[in-house]
């Protein structure tokens, strides 16, 4: 039954894709260039649409198989709640306030039907926090093609891989995601616009929190690892900018993805860095997997304290005027 299913995610995710890029030229729905933007040409926003559409078919079959729908329901609204804000903040811009407020209540929904379910209060409590978080991280480094998408996908492979039980949801989600990424990748005809962002940020959250109680104590900890490439970037730039004083919720160009574009980098080229990193993360989070539980969170604080220290070095010879800065 796992090929149907993959197949359907695919499927729904790459026509619905399909169908966003005929809407978005048809309504003139395009990312504009400008100083704050990694592009050079207009190009459609929007297309994470077809990745929603593909995990609510799935939500649709799966309430046709007996499933309890409680947490199914709870997912479900919660996805509906983040992905639509998204899809109206594409064609006119919300209130960032706005968007939070309803990113926090897809949190609470996705929480009450972890609760629901009979999931434990502490992981519901964990789902509903995660969800603004990682809505907001992959909304922040949603700026060149095929980033945001190829982690996403890559996370949920590993979330799949590291906790068995959530398998059939982190393959859907890497199967949906991959369908998407031709349009994006990598040269992008279509953006995943904050509606795709939201979607994925959402969707990785709810498998966290799902994967969490399976892996139990310091090894939901290895959960962090398929994630750490964007929280170091997106925390750390997040703390520089407000430490400096900056709007740090306004559009920028300081992510070290971004800095990296601008030393004269390709979007492939920096796409393609960030996979493998997050590659090596996964392969240790495996191997952590397998090593005595104390060794656990001792090897996740290590990555992400040299990620951190790579993050700044790096950030700081990419700065502009920096003259050791790259030339591609």
């Amino acid at each position: 039954m796992l090929a149907p299913w993959l197949g359907l995610h695919a499927l729904v995710a790459a026509l619905a894709t399909w169908a966003a890029l005929a809407y978005a030229r048809r309504r003139q729905l395009f990312d504009q260039p400008g100083e704050r933007r990694s592009h050079s040409v207009p190009t459609p926003r929007g297309g994470g649409i077809g990745i929603t559409c593909a995990l609510l078919a799935g939500c649709v079959l799966l309430a046709t198989t007996g499933k309890p729908l409680a947490p199914l329901a709870g997912y479900a609204v919660g996805l509906v709640l983040v992905a639509g804000i998204g899809w109206v903040d594409d064609h006119r811009p919300l209130s960032p306030w706005l968007r939070l407020v309803v990113q926090c209540l897809a949190g609470l929904t996705l929480g009450w039907g972890m609760l629901a379910g009979g999931t434990h209060w502490g992981w519901a409590l964990l789902g509903a926090a995660l969800v603004p978080v990682l809505v907001n991280v992959w909304n922040f480094m949603d700026g060149i093609d095929g980033l945001a998408a190829s982690q996403a996908m890559l996370a949920a492979a590993a979330f799949a891989w590291l906790a068995p039980g959530t398998s059939a949801a982190g393959l859907a989600l890497a199967v949906a995601t991959a369908a998407f990424l031709p349009f994006n990748f990598p040269r992008a005809r279509i953006f995943l616009g904050d509606v795709g962002s939201g979607t994925l940020g959402y969707a990785l959250a709810a498998l966290a929190a799902a994967a969490g109680p399976q892996l139990g104590g310091e090894g939901a900890l290895l959960l962090l690892l398929p994630l750490s490439a964007f929280l170091v970037d997106a925390s750390m730039t997040l703390a520089s900018r407000a430490l400096r004083g900056e709007r740090w919720w306004e559009p920028h160009v300081t992510h070290l993805y971004q800095r990296w574009v601008q030393s004269g980098r390709s979007h492939m080229f920096v796409t393609m860095l960030y996979a493998s990193f997050s590659i090596v993360a996964i392969i240790l989070a495996a191997f952590l997997d397998n090593a005595a539980s104390s060794l656990r969170g001792e090897g996740v604080a290590l990555w992400v304290a040299v990620a951190a220290v790579g993050w700044a070095v790096l950030r700081r010879s990419l700065a502009p005027g920096n003259p050791s800065r790259e030339d591609a």
